[in-house]
Protein backbone atom coordinates (compact mmCIF):
# COMPACT_ATOMS: atom_id res chain seq x y z
CA UNK A 1 0.00 0.00 0.00
CA UNK A 2 2.84 2.41 0.85
CA UNK A 3 4.37 1.86 -2.62
CA UNK A 4 1.04 2.70 -4.25
CA UNK A 5 0.78 5.93 -2.25
CA UNK A 6 4.35 6.90 -3.18
CA UNK A 7 3.60 6.25 -6.86
CA UNK A 8 0.53 8.51 -6.68
CA UNK A 9 2.49 11.29 -4.97
CA UNK A 10 5.40 10.93 -7.43
CA UNK A 11 2.99 11.34 -10.35
CA UNK A 12 1.67 14.70 -9.13
CA UNK A 13 4.66 16.65 -10.49
CA UNK A 14 4.10 15.40 -14.05
CA UNK A 15 0.36 16.14 -13.89
CA UNK A 16 0.97 19.66 -12.56
CA UNK A 17 3.47 20.39 -15.34
CA UNK A 18 1.07 19.02 -17.95
CA UNK A 19 -1.90 21.02 -16.63
CA UNK A 20 0.08 24.24 -16.63
CA UNK A 21 1.38 23.62 -20.15
CA UNK A 22 -2.12 22.86 -21.46
CA UNK A 23 -3.54 25.96 -19.80
CA UNK A 24 -0.82 28.15 -21.34
CA UNK A 25 0.08 29.72 -17.98
CA UNK A 26 3.51 30.69 -16.74
CA UNK A 27 4.69 29.96 -13.20
CA UNK A 28 4.32 33.70 -12.59
CA UNK A 29 0.67 33.66 -13.78
CA UNK A 30 -0.11 30.68 -11.57
CA UNK A 31 1.66 32.24 -8.59
CA UNK A 32 -0.39 35.43 -8.93
CA UNK A 33 -3.62 33.43 -9.13
CA UNK A 34 -2.93 31.02 -6.25
CA UNK A 35 -0.71 33.00 -3.88
CA UNK A 36 1.86 30.18 -4.01
CA UNK A 37 5.44 31.33 -4.62
CA UNK A 38 7.04 30.67 -7.99
CA UNK A 39 9.83 28.68 -6.33
CA UNK A 40 7.32 26.42 -4.55
CA UNK A 41 5.41 25.87 -7.79
CA UNK A 42 8.65 25.06 -9.61
CA UNK A 43 9.71 22.58 -6.92
CA UNK A 44 6.25 20.93 -7.00
CA UNK A 45 6.47 20.51 -10.78
CA UNK A 46 10.00 19.12 -10.62
CA UNK A 47 9.13 16.67 -7.83
CA UNK A 48 11.52 18.33 -5.37
CA UNK A 49 8.69 19.23 -2.99
CA UNK A 50 5.91 16.96 -1.76
CA UNK A 51 2.47 18.44 -2.36
CA UNK A 52 0.39 19.36 0.68
CA UNK A 53 -3.39 19.36 0.74
CA UNK A 54 -3.38 23.18 0.97
CA UNK A 55 -1.26 23.49 -2.19
CA UNK A 56 -3.28 20.88 -4.08
CA UNK A 57 -6.57 22.62 -3.23
CA UNK A 58 -5.24 25.97 -4.46
CA UNK A 59 -3.93 24.44 -7.69
CA UNK A 60 -7.09 22.41 -8.32
CA UNK A 61 -9.13 25.60 -7.97
CA UNK A 62 -6.84 27.52 -10.34
CA UNK A 63 -7.05 24.80 -12.99
CA UNK A 64 -10.75 24.10 -12.51
CA UNK A 65 -9.81 20.48 -11.80
CA UNK A 66 -10.62 18.04 -9.03
CA UNK A 67 -8.10 16.82 -6.49
CA UNK A 68 -8.49 13.38 -8.05
CA UNK A 69 -7.32 14.86 -11.38
CA UNK A 70 -4.19 16.28 -9.74
CA UNK A 71 -3.19 13.12 -7.92
CA UNK A 72 -4.40 10.67 -10.55
CA UNK A 73 -6.58 8.77 -8.11
CA UNK A 74 -8.64 6.02 -9.68
CA UNK A 75 -12.27 7.01 -10.17
CA UNK A 76 -14.42 5.11 -7.73
CA UNK A 77 -17.28 7.55 -7.47
CA UNK A 78 -20.41 7.60 -9.60
CA UNK A 79 -19.31 8.81 -13.07
CA UNK A 80 -22.74 10.19 -13.91
CA UNK A 81 -23.22 13.92 -14.13
CA UNK A 82 -26.20 15.43 -12.36
CA UNK A 83 -26.58 18.69 -14.27
CA UNK A 84 -28.34 21.70 -12.84
CA UNK A 85 -29.90 23.90 -15.51
CA UNK A 86 -29.15 27.60 -15.31
CA UNK A 87 -30.28 30.50 -17.48
CA UNK A 88 -28.24 33.17 -19.23
CA UNK A 89 -29.47 35.70 -21.78
CA UNK A 90 -32.77 33.82 -22.13
CA UNK A 91 -31.02 30.52 -22.84
CA UNK A 92 -31.49 27.38 -20.77
CA UNK A 93 -27.99 25.95 -20.29
CA UNK A 94 -27.38 22.41 -19.05
CA UNK A 95 -23.78 21.48 -18.13
CA UNK A 96 -22.75 18.10 -19.57
CA UNK A 97 -19.23 17.85 -18.16
CA UNK A 98 -17.66 17.92 -14.73
CA UNK A 99 -14.47 19.87 -14.06
CA UNK A 100 -12.47 19.12 -17.20
CA UNK A 101 -9.31 21.24 -17.48
CA UNK A 102 -9.49 21.45 -21.29
CA UNK A 103 -13.06 21.54 -22.54
CA UNK A 104 -16.58 21.91 -21.21
CA UNK A 105 -19.85 20.85 -22.85
CA UNK A 106 -23.33 22.28 -22.54
CA UNK A 107 -26.72 21.52 -24.01
CA UNK A 108 -28.48 24.80 -24.75
CA UNK A 109 -32.07 25.62 -25.53
CA UNK A 110 -32.04 28.79 -27.60
CA UNK A 111 -35.29 30.79 -27.44
CA UNK A 112 -37.03 31.89 -30.62
CA UNK A 113 -35.33 34.86 -32.28
CA UNK A 114 -36.72 37.17 -34.94
CA UNK A 115 -35.04 36.20 -38.24
CA UNK A 116 -34.22 39.83 -39.07
CA UNK A 117 -32.97 40.75 -35.58
CA UNK A 118 -29.20 41.04 -35.12
CA UNK A 119 -27.30 38.25 -33.37
CA UNK A 120 -25.22 39.50 -30.42
CA UNK A 121 -21.52 38.72 -30.86
CA UNK A 122 -18.50 38.45 -28.56
CA UNK A 123 -14.74 38.16 -29.00
CA UNK A 124 -12.43 36.27 -26.63
CA UNK A 125 -9.64 33.71 -26.56
CA UNK A 126 -10.60 30.09 -27.16
CA UNK A 127 -12.54 27.83 -29.52
CA UNK A 128 -16.21 26.89 -29.78
CA UNK A 129 -17.95 23.95 -31.38
CA UNK A 130 -21.73 23.67 -31.78
CA UNK A 131 -23.91 20.80 -32.96
CA UNK A 132 -27.58 21.40 -33.79
CA UNK A 133 -29.97 18.90 -32.23
CA UNK A 134 -33.24 20.54 -33.30
CA UNK A 135 -34.47 23.73 -34.93
CA UNK A 136 -32.36 26.02 -37.08
CA UNK A 137 -29.48 28.12 -35.78
CA UNK A 138 -28.04 31.38 -37.16
CA UNK A 139 -24.27 31.38 -36.68
CA UNK A 140 -22.47 34.68 -37.16
CA UNK A 141 -18.67 34.73 -37.42
CA UNK A 142 -17.25 38.10 -38.36
CA UNK A 143 -19.23 39.31 -41.40
CA UNK A 144 -20.29 35.77 -42.38
CA UNK A 145 -23.64 34.26 -41.43
CA UNK A 146 -24.62 30.61 -41.79
CA UNK A 147 -27.84 28.78 -40.95
CA UNK A 148 -27.24 25.37 -39.41
CA UNK A 149 -29.88 22.63 -39.40
CA UNK A 150 -30.22 19.47 -37.26
CA UNK A 151 -27.18 17.24 -37.58
CA UNK A 152 -24.86 20.04 -38.69
CA UNK A 153 -21.89 21.20 -36.65
CA UNK A 154 -19.55 24.19 -36.74
CA UNK A 155 -16.17 24.85 -35.14
CA UNK A 156 -14.60 28.29 -34.94
CA UNK A 157 -11.90 30.44 -33.39
CA UNK A 158 -13.53 32.79 -30.89
CA UNK A 159 -10.99 35.56 -31.45
CA UNK A 160 -13.30 36.62 -34.29
CA UNK A 161 -16.64 38.26 -33.42
CA UNK A 162 -19.13 35.41 -33.13
CA UNK A 163 -22.57 34.54 -31.85
CA UNK A 164 -25.49 32.21 -32.49
CA UNK A 165 -29.24 32.28 -32.02
CA UNK A 166 -32.33 30.46 -33.22
CA UNK A 167 -32.94 31.24 -36.90
CA UNK A 168 -36.71 31.59 -36.35
CA UNK A 169 -39.32 32.31 -33.69
CA UNK A 170 -39.13 28.59 -32.82
CA UNK A 171 -36.59 27.45 -30.21
CA UNK A 172 -33.50 25.48 -31.21
CA UNK A 173 -31.37 23.01 -29.26
CA UNK A 174 -27.60 22.73 -29.56
CA UNK A 175 -24.68 20.98 -27.93
CA UNK A 176 -21.90 23.51 -27.32
CA UNK A 177 -18.28 22.56 -26.57
CA UNK A 178 -16.00 25.33 -25.36
CA UNK A 179 -12.33 25.53 -24.57
CA UNK A 180 -11.83 26.53 -20.94
CA UNK A 181 -11.13 30.17 -21.95
CA UNK A 182 -14.43 30.30 -23.85
CA UNK A 183 -16.34 28.78 -20.95
CA UNK A 184 -15.13 31.52 -18.61
CA UNK A 185 -16.44 34.20 -20.96
CA UNK A 186 -19.73 32.55 -21.96
CA UNK A 187 -20.81 31.23 -18.60
CA UNK A 188 -19.34 33.91 -16.34
CA UNK A 189 -19.84 37.04 -18.40
CA UNK A 190 -18.72 40.43 -17.12
CA UNK A 191 -21.99 41.57 -15.53
CA UNK A 192 -22.41 38.43 -13.42
CA UNK A 193 -20.24 39.47 -10.47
Amino acid sequence: MADEIEAVIDGVADRLRELRARSGRTLSDLSAQTGVSISTLSRLESGLRRPTLDLLIRLASAYGASLDDLVGAPQIADPRIHPKTFYRDGRAIIPLTKQNPDVVAFKMLLPGHAPDAPVATKVHAGYDWIYVLSGRVRLVIGDDETVLTPGEAAEFDTRRPHGFASASMEPAEVINLLSRQGERVHVHSEGDG
